[in-house]
């Protein structure tokens, strides 16, 4: 009856809950205890009071105070307290993780949340991380979350700080569960790269494939608001060409990703890109690598005819957005363009000029893209002349930008526009390597030109720098130029 009472005594937490009564307690079961068991019985009394020894300094976690309760217990403190940890933690895991199978009672989805809420104050110690995986793996049959919110922001918190590492599955089913931590890890992606003061597109790509959000967009319920948060940071910047390189280079990594494991049942390709013209996605999405130049002019000529036909029958300016917004994620044709623009049969440049045009312009506020138009063929006309010259000099390439420098008349757009073109023909141009520093170094006199340039150049290195391209020269002056700036 006496054990019995204390037993009833060590569950009331108004009784443990004091640290006198909690001592008075622990003492009484020691005198309990049988040194050296005769029987059945007082075996089985030593291992009763024995769980009630790890109850109660559990609850208390000042057991260290009295070395004879774990002389009683054969082991140290330290041990003690790390076996205990573990077994709790192991426990609880084989709970989360116990199927309904053998007619075995479900965890309750109230069970799951307390044990959420637990987890908060300790979830930055390595022995817990195995807890907060199954925790977030837990799939139940609730029809709403059983996570504590705050749990879910903790987490995301230390994820993002570094004091925590997960397993790719378990950040997974963290963004799939929380959607502001999915948002915050693309904010500080973007933080980070813009903040970046290295031009190596390696680089950046690395940061990008470090961040797990490429290999988790291809869960499409991901790749969306991603999508979402491209939207919005272009129209917030109002079509800045650093958060533009960005999400073209997050797009090259996600589509890596995707073909990178074709052993996962996955929608097609074509259907991550929410427009309503699949026949353009498709055509973007074509791979140029081992094409010939006139399929690649007459692919573009594809793409263009089928630009001009959605912005004439969709005059609204979000169906022009939509298309614009699929331009630039996947914008490589654009580059393949220019190359083809200032390297091919002139009888085709309106509609490559259109291109570029409608890529830096596609709002056409006021008709400034027919400006634009006629702008960069003035300069496109140019650098044709000087292709067929004998010989060129630094000089006669700075002539064209002589009305740059004289006045601001050109519009933002028509110069990032003719930038593109120039920094093109200086690289795919042979005659114009030995002036190609003198060259970039005078249409990079302000800061805002050198990181357009820079992009470009890095771009265009991206694109040739891979194995079975014969591109060397270029690839040597585009690394010189880089380094340069």
């Amino acid at each position: 009856m006496l054990g019995q009472f204390l037993g009833r005594l060590c569950w009331n937490p108004f009784v443990i809950g004091h640290e006198d009564t909690r001592q008075m307690l622990i003492c009484c079961l020691c005198c309990l205890t049988s040194s050296e068991p005769q029987n059945a019985i007082e075996k089985k009394a030593n291992s009763w009071i024995k769980g009630l020894f790890c109850h109660l300094l559990s609850s208390s976690g000042k057991g260290e105070e009295d070395p004879h309760i774990f002389a009683q217990l054969g082991c140290t403190a330290t041990d003690y307290y790390d076996k205990l940890l573990e077994n709790v933690i192991s426990s609880l895991i084989k709970q989360l993780r116990q199927s309904h199978q053998d007619n075995r009672t479900p965890i309750l989805a109230e069970q799951v949340r307390s044990i959420s809420i637990a987890c908060i104050p300790i979830l930055t110690l390595p022995e817990v991380v195995p807890l907060l995986e199954a925790l977030l793996l837990y799939h139940g049959t609730e029809p709403y979350e059983v996570l504590d919110s705050q749990f879910l922001c903790a987490v995301s918190d230390a994820v993002q700080r570094k004091k925590i590492a997960l397993s790719e599955s378990a950040v997974l089913s963290l963004w799939l569960r929380h959607l502001p931590s999915l948002e915050k890890a693309a904010l500080d992606l973007f933080q980070r790269l813009i903040a970046l003061q290295s031009k190596s597109f390696t680089e950046m790509e690395q940061i990008i494939k470090d961040s797990y959000l490429p290999a988790a967009a291809c869960h499409l319920c991901i790749f969306r608001v991603t999508e979402d948060f491209f939207r919005s940071a272009i129209l917030e910047s109002e079509g800045n060409h650093k958060i533009i390189t960005i999400i073209r280079l997050f797009t090259n990594c996600f589509i890596h990703e995707y073909y990178k494991d074709n052993t996962k049942a996955r929608l097609p390709l074509r259907a991550y890109f929410s427009h309503k013209n699949t026949p353009l996605v498709l055509a973007l999405l074509r791979k140029v690598e081992g094409l010939l130049s006139s399929t690649c002019i007459q692919h573009l000529q594809t793409i263009v005819k089928m630009l001009k036909h959605e912005e004439s029958n969709e005059r609204s300016h979000e169906n022009v957005f939509q298309s614009w917004f699929l331009l630039i994620r996947l914008g490589g044709w654009v580059d393949i363009a220019a190359e083809q623009l200032l390297t091919s049969d002139p009888e085709i440049s309106d509609d490559l000029l259109w291109l570029l045009a409608f890529y830096y312009n596609p709002c056409n506020e006021s008709q400034s893209r027919g400006r634009t138009m006629i702008e960069a063929k003035a300069v496109y006309e140019c650098l044709m002349s000087l292709r067929r010259s004998s010989s060129i000099c630094s000089m006669s390439f700075h002539k064209l930008f002589a009305d740059e420098t004289k006045s601001n008349t050109w519009h933002p757009c028509t110069l990032q526009l003719i930038r593109h073109l120039c920094v093109t023909f200086i690289v795919f141009y042979p005659e114009c390597h030995t002036v190609a520093k003198d060259c970039i170094s005078h249409m990079t006199q302000t800061q805002e030109a050198a990181s357009e340039v820079s992009d470009v150049l890095a771009r265009t290195l991206s694109r040739l720098d891979i194995p079975g391209m014969e591109s060397q020269k270029i690839i040597t002056i585009v690394h010189e130029l880089l380094q340069d700036l």
